[in-house]
């Protein structure tokens, strides 16, 4: 399930699905993410499991903006973003389970 914003570093990424994403001139991406407008754009005609895939690879971008690396080796995203998604994908995580609850 992909959400309609993260929040990465304190700030909220929207997350924003399109018939097309384009980059500069270019047109036609899978995914892409703008640190400027903290929002991350997704191709809406693709399956939910690679919707779910080009999501955490453009999160791994802005995760890796926020932290202060400016430049990205596109390879290096792929590499931690398909084992991030792996990660997300195998287990359940349920950090906020009690969040709100008092004993």
């Amino acid at each position: 399930m992909i959400p309609n914003s993260v929040r990465v570093s304190g700030l909220d990424y929207q997350v924003e699905e399109k018939p097309f994403v384009q980059i500069g001139e270019s047109k036609d991406y899978l995914g892409c993410c703008s640190y400027s407008t903290t929002t991350i754009e997704l191709l809406d005609s693709m399956s939910d499991d690679r919707k779910e895939q080009v999501f955490v690879h453009e999160l791994t971008h802005a995760i890796f903006n926020e932290a202060g690396y400016d430049q990205h080796e596109e390879d290096m995203i792929n590499r931690v973003a398909i084992v991030l998604y792996q990660v997300l994908k195998d287990n359940e995580f349920h950090f906020n389970e009690h969040e709100g609850e008092t004993e």
